[in-house]
């Protein structure tokens, strides 16, 4: 863990524990995993980077919007914290290549299938094709997790932080290969068929009840 990457994860996770009263559920998945995982998210804030790679013991990659690198200060931040830079309208498949690579050299990734921040905390089903096409190529696991109350505690259009309790809930490794190695159906399906499964894993995590 490089040294801005450890002081942007110490930060996150006292503003996790003092500011949002952060709990993870189920994190047995995070802590047990190794070699490439594609950590794939809802997305609700700006804080769900920083939120969910504090939960995680090694350092993660993840997008932000291209814009962020163009000042100096915050692109030598950003760079050195793992974040890589994508155009949200029009995404680069460079940056996929690059992100395909980085799992078959058995780094994490943390990518949020619909492609921006949601208004009000509720996901959008239809999930953006690139990550079926990452999954297909690197050939490696989806670890689905859903990130709750971020959208109170930093909303998309406002600029100021609100206590509020922020919760992570993490689901259950899943394996691609049946549907990777389907020679049956076509590319642009797979990847459609692999980006909704995703979805659907994701929007099944909820809260557990006694919390």
């Amino acid at each position: 863990m490089g040294f801005w990457y450890r002081i942007g994860h110490t930060i996150a996770k006292l503003l996790g524990k003092f500011m949002f009263s952060y709990r993870v559920y189920n994190r047995g998945p995070l802590d047990a995993m190794e070699g490439g995982t594609i950590i794939a998210s809802n997305h609700v804030s700006f804080l769900d980077p920083p939120l969910i790679g504090s939960a995680i013991k090694q350092p993660i990659y993840y997008f932000a919007r291209k814009t962020l690198f163009d000042h100096p200060v915050s692109g030598y931040l950003f760079t050195r914290c793992n974040a890589l830079p994508v155009n949200q309208d029009k995404p680069e498949i460079s940056v996929l290549k690059q992100v395909i690579q980085l799992l078959k050299e058995e780094e994490q990734v943390l990518i949020f299938p619909e492609g921006e921040r949601s208004w009000d905390g509720v996901m959008n089903m239809e999930a953006q094709p690139g990550i079926g096409m990452i999954v297909s190529k690197a050939r490696k696991p989806v670890l689905p997790i859903r990130i709750f109350g971020a959208e109170k505690a930093l909303p998309r259009g406002g600029g100021k932080l609100h206590r509020h309790p922020v919760q992570l809930v993490v689901g259950e490794p899943i394996d691609f290969d049946d549907l990777v190695n389907d020679k049956s159906i076509g590319a642009k399906e797979k990847y459609a068929l692999i980006s909704s499964r995703i979805m659907e894993a994701i929007a099944a995590l909820e809260v557990p009840e006694e919390a």
